[in-house]
């Protein structure tokens, strides 16, 4: 995490300047926090977020009675310097409320599912075979997985053409999902895929 203290201005804030958290998979806003040079120094130390609490006065880091840690993967100011990004890895909810968010209760919304999905995924990995449907898939391997990709991808198409709106969503989750699951079965995650639509993409901002 590099972060140039000097080309922030605690000043504007009288000493205190805002911390967005946001979840470094999902891109979901978790809270908003603020930060003193001190509590910016520990964290960029520990690797763990750590703000200065308005109401208590003083420093304390995420997680430290509750265990909800957030493990900080990258510290981005904004243009003016008087503001900062937090991209972190929760370790449970950010609200003390115990909802992921303290902007509403949803989890993960729109695209950030996917990454929502993928540490499900995950968890249900490590589980007994026996018990745990996406375990039982890892378990046959990517030949198995890349044909129920297959079977899915039909199912998907077809209700495409002839299906109604309903079936098309259901199948199409079905894919998303046998795909996130491969993906997994190969070490990849859906930043691999994501990855490669940058790419993608870059050309045709070059010819503009």
């Amino acid at each position: 995490m590099n972060v140039d203290l000097s080309s922030l201005d605690f000043a504007k804030g009288d000493g205190l300047i805002p911390a967005i958290v946001q979840d470094a998979d999902t891109l979901q806003v978790l809270t908003l926090a603020y930060m003193d040079r001190a509590a910016l120094e520990e964290t960029i130390a520990s690797g763990e977020a750590t703000f200065f609490s308005r109401s208590r006065g003083g420093r304390w880091r995420k997680g430290e009675t509750s265990g909800n840690r957030q493990t900080v993967v990258s510290i981005t100011p904004d243009c003016d310097g008087d503001a900062l990004v937090l991209a972190v890895r929760p370790m449970g909810p950010a609200c003390h409320l115990g909802t992921t968010s303290c902007f509403g209760t949803d989890e993960a919304p729109g695209v950030g599912r996917i990454a929502a999905l993928e540490r499900t995924i995950i968890e249900r990995a490590a589980q007994d075979p026996s018990v745990s449907y996406t375990a039982r898939l890892i378990a046959e391997g990517p030949k198995r997985l890349a044909q129920k990709v297959g079977e899915e991808g039909v199912e998907t198409a077809l209700a495409g053409v002839a299906g109604p709106d309903e079936e098309l969503a259901s199948e199409g989750a079905d894919l998303i999902y046998h795909l996130l699951v491969l993906l997994r079965a190969r070490h990849m995650s859906f930043q691999d895929v994501l990855d490669v639509l940058a790419r993608r993409a870059q050309p045709a901002k070059d010819a503009t």
